[in-house]
This record gives C-alpha cells, sequence and structure tokens, in this order.
C-alpha cells in the first residue's frame, strides 16, 4: 500500500490555501455588526458551536480520507488501498493534533473578532445583526476544524515512507460506516496516481532481457563452433 498513490490525498492538501480564505471569511462576516454587551460569551459560545463541538464528534468518527466534505468516494466502491488507509486513521497523536487545532481556534477566532471592525467596509453582512455574524461563524469554524484534521492526516500519510507504514488489516465496509465521518454526495471516482515503483521494475525488466539475449548469442555461436 502506498499513499502516494492516492489522489483524495494530494486533493486535500488544498486545505493550506482555503482554510487561510475561511479565516478572512471569518473576518468579514463578524465585520458585519459590533459585538453585543457580553463579547466574550458570544465567542466562547459560537466557537462552541463550531469547533468544539465538531471535534468531539471528529475524535470519534474522524474524517473519512476519501471525502472531501461535499463530495466522496461511494462507500461500495471502496478499493482494498482505501480502507486500508482509513485503517490507519484512529491513531492517538492525530486526534491529538486535531483536539490542539481545535483549542488553538479559540484564542484566534476571540483575536479575530476584536479586530474584525477594521473591515467593515468590505463586510457581506454590514448593517445585520450581531446574531447572523455568529451564525454565519459556527459553519466557517466547522468547516476549518474538518479540513484541519484532513490536512494532518494526508501530511502524517504522505510524508512517510511506505514501508513503514503500520500493518494494519483494512476496515469493512460496516466499520467504515460506523467509525469514520463520510460526508459528501458520493460521485467522485478517481483512479490511483501512478508511482516510481512500477516504473522501476519495468526498467529492470528492460535491462535484464538484452543480457538474456547476449547470452543466448553465445550459447548459439559455442554451438556452431563444436558442430
Amino acid at each position: 500500500m502506498n499513499p502516494r498513490s492516492e489522489p483524495l490525498l494530494w486533493l486535500q492538501l488544498v486545505a493550506l490555501g482555503a482554510v487561510p480564505l475561511e479565516l478572512l471569511g471569518l473576518v468579514l462576516v463578524l465585520a458585519g455588526a459590533d459585538p453585543g454587551p457580553l463579547p466574550g460569551l458570544e465567542r466562547l459560545l459560537a466557537w462552541a458551536i463550531g469547533a468544539l463541538g465538531p471535534a468531539i464528534l471528529l475524535w470519534q468518527r474522524p474524517a473519512d480520507v476519501c471525502s472531501l466534505l461535499v463530495i466522496q468516494v461511494p462507500i461500495k466502491a471502496r478499493s482494498g488501498a482505501q480502507l486500508s488507509l482509513a485503517a490507519l486513521q484512529s491513531s492517538l497523536v492525530l486526534k491529538l493534533l486535531m483536539a490542539a487545532g481545535a483549542a488553538a481556534l479559540l484564542p484566534l477566532f476571540w483575536w479575530i473578532d476584536q479586530h474584525a471592525a477594521l473591515a467593515t467596509p468590505l463586510s457581506p453582512l454590514a448593517a445585520s445583526p450581531r446574531f447572523v455574524g455568529l451564525l454565519v461563524a459556527c459553519p466557517l469554524l466547522a468547516v476549518i476544524t474538518w479540513q484541519w484534521q484532513q490536512l494532518i492526516q494526508t501530511i502524517a500519510l504522505l510524508s512517510r515512507n511506505p514501508a513503514t507504514l503500520p500493518e494494519r488489516p483494512p476496515l469493512s465496509l460496516q466499520q467504515l460506516v460506523s467509525q469514520r465521518m463520510s460526508l459528501g454526495l458520493p460521485l467522485l471516482l478517481l483512479n490511483p496516481l501512478l508511482t516510481s515503483q512500477p516504473a522501476a521494475s519495468v526498467a529492470g525488466t528492460v535491462a535484464i532481457q538484452p543480457e538474456e539475449t547476449a547470452e543466448q548469442a553465445e550459447g548459439t555461436d559455442l554451438d556452431q563452433q563444436v558442430s
């Protein structure tokens, strides 16, 4: 099993550029109204709904490696390699990193809300109630939490040598449904990427063939000389 041949893992690296844009979206959304009489409580509740709740859910059921949130590979069409990758998602280290990212969103969200007034002229929710801004901010926080977990999972799988990955039995389809969070329309079907390993084996085969041909030619010459 080579994780680098799975195209969905490479697609999930888009989160490196998407998360900063979503944070910018938080700035614009929160700039639409001034904070209420209890801004600290508002921020804490919004973070709890948008980040803490999804983080608890993703701790129990990690984000599926074959799901891009809005679209996913159909469950029944999963390959053995994809089911094996799903079995590697239960690492405690990955869960702790996901929880740390969700926790870091609280001070970041707090700071963004304090300075969001600078972007008031650009806010699409200008003159909207504070409740509307917080309501829109919650799903943005949830998406950031989802993408953060997928990003650390992807980096952990792509950065390691396939030979050093732990051997674990692939998940069954029933386990996948019950133990992984698979969101999105089941419409995504992508072929595995070609890796350098098959190319090397082909090159080795091509390199061996001339040697075998030369040995056969030498054997034929010896037979002719003896006869």
